[in-house]
């Protein structure tokens, strides 16, 4: 079969690889890709957001199975388009995406269905929001409704810091319609832990639990980013909260949408808080996490494309999948000054050195190819450097050991990813 993976970042680099794998898979296509996926799979060149263009090539080419990353295609409606076409594709609807399009949407759906979360209250006027916070008590969770590139997430010490917050949302517009609308919640103490769940219906298949690194400095400082590195499994996720998270909180979600008349088709992530009182929902996503992917598809033995065809078909609860026992550490390696402003165009060398290691595998996320064909930087995060080990105290000495082998100007990455984890 034929397979269009859309976007161009480190977890559609690890889709690619790991859709390559299957038995079934004899040709992948990436829109537009990076100079890693291009090693596995035909880039074109349609940006992952151009929905008319990418259904138009995938009926041209006879695409079998369209797999959309990015979240951003899946709210504007990327999946009703393929389906309209007669196209098989893996992900939810624009209705369904709602759960990461809309905060306030997700929030009043697990409040409906009784879903463990964080209290709540939302805003469209700076006033309203500003005198919540001079009644409330720091520290404040400040979040723009919308799609924000995981970065509209502010926690907020103390007032001043929170009416900075609301500033950049209803006066600087730093996220644009994203931000006409915010939620002021509660904040919530614990670790934190993702779930990415297959989900069809009312029926779900929940993956092995990562955890991710948002801040971009070590001991978790500095501002959020998309996410600075990853680990899977979760050794703070004990069995209990496990099937707590399934059937207090996935379960009851999947439910809840179909309630609704929503058929939900694709990856439900989770992200979760482990609090004393137990497992409580922080935010929903639709897709594939970026990059608890890169950490836990390398732990998967079953083929992945079975699985995505047991959604699309409507046969997830006849599907099980199996596990490696080996633990996995992701390190992002970035661009220097990213969240912020950095520069791009820098070559890349000891990739081939890098993921030459045993159980190492570099997925890339902002690089392209330069001239004479060379490898280099083109975005903020650049490379993941994924590693197994028995333990995590080797995968994270494996993955660091691969990251020093890499060279390029101004690299930057946390020096503690998985650290936790070591002895859990």
């Amino acid at each position: 079969m034929k397979v269009l993976v859309v976007g161009g970042g480190g977890r559609e680099h690890a889709l690619t690889w790991k859709i390559a794998q299957s038995p079934l898979v004899k040709r992948i296509y990436c829109a537009p890709g990076n100079a890693g996926m291009a090693a596995l799979a035909e880039c074109v060149s349609i940006k992952a957001e151009d929905v008319e263009a990418l259904a138009a090539f995938a009926a041209e080419k006879k695409v079998d199975l369209t797999v959309v990353g990015p979240e951003a295609p899946l709210v504007a409606g990327i999946a009703d388009a393929f389906r309209r076409r007669g196209l098989a594709v893996f992900g939810p609807d624009r209705e369904a995406a709602q759960m990461e399009g809309s905060k306030d949407f997700a929030k009043r759906l697990m409040l409906e269905a009784g879903v463990p979360t964080g209290k709540a209250e939302v805003f469209t006027d700076i006033e309203e929001a500003k005198a919540c916070i001079a009644g409330g008590k720091p520290p404040f969770v400040v979040k723009a409704d919308g799609l924000a590139a995981g970065k509209g997430v502010v926690i907020a010490q103390d007032d001043r810091s929170a009416y900075e917050a609301l500033k950049a949302c209803f006066l600087d517009r730093a996220f644009g319609a994203a931000g006409e609308k915010v939620l002021i919640e509660e904040f919530l103490q614990g670790q934190e832990v993702s779930i990415l769940t297959f989900v069809d219906g009312e029926d779900i298949l929940p993956m092995a639990p990562a955890q991710d690194y948002k801040r971009v400095g070590d001991g978790d400082t500095g501002p959020n980013t998309g996410g600075m590195g990853s680990y899977s499994p979760v050794p703070a996720l004990s069995d209990e909260d496990y099937r707590r998270a399934v059937e207090e909180i996935l379960r009851p979600t999947a439910r809840a949408l179909a309630a609704r008349g929503i058929r939900y088709r694709g990856i439900l992530y989770a992200g979760l808080i482990l609090t004393s009182e137990g497992p409580k929902v922080l935010e929903f996503n639709v897709r594939f996490g970026d990059p608890e992917t890169q950490a836990v598809l390398p732990r998967l033995k079953s083929d992945l494309v079975e699985a995505m065809l047991a959604v699309v078909e409507g046969r997830l609860a006849s599907t099980n999948l199996e596990w490696r026992d080996d633990a996995c550490v992701t390190v992002v390696v970035a661009s220097g000054g990213y969240p912020a402003d950095y520069a791009k165009g820098y070559p890349i060398s000891g990739l081939d050195e890098a993921g030459a290691m045993e159980d190492v595998t570099v997925f890339h996320a902002g690089t392209r190819l330069g001239d004479g064909g060379r490898i280099i930087t083109d975005g903020g995060r650049v490379l993941n450097v994924s590693a197994l080990g028995r333990d995590f105290a080797h995968a994270r000495a494996r993955a660091y050991e691969a990251v020093e082998r890499i060279r390029f100007q101004d690299m930057y990455y946390r020096g503690d990813i998985a650290l936790r984890a070591v002895g859990g």
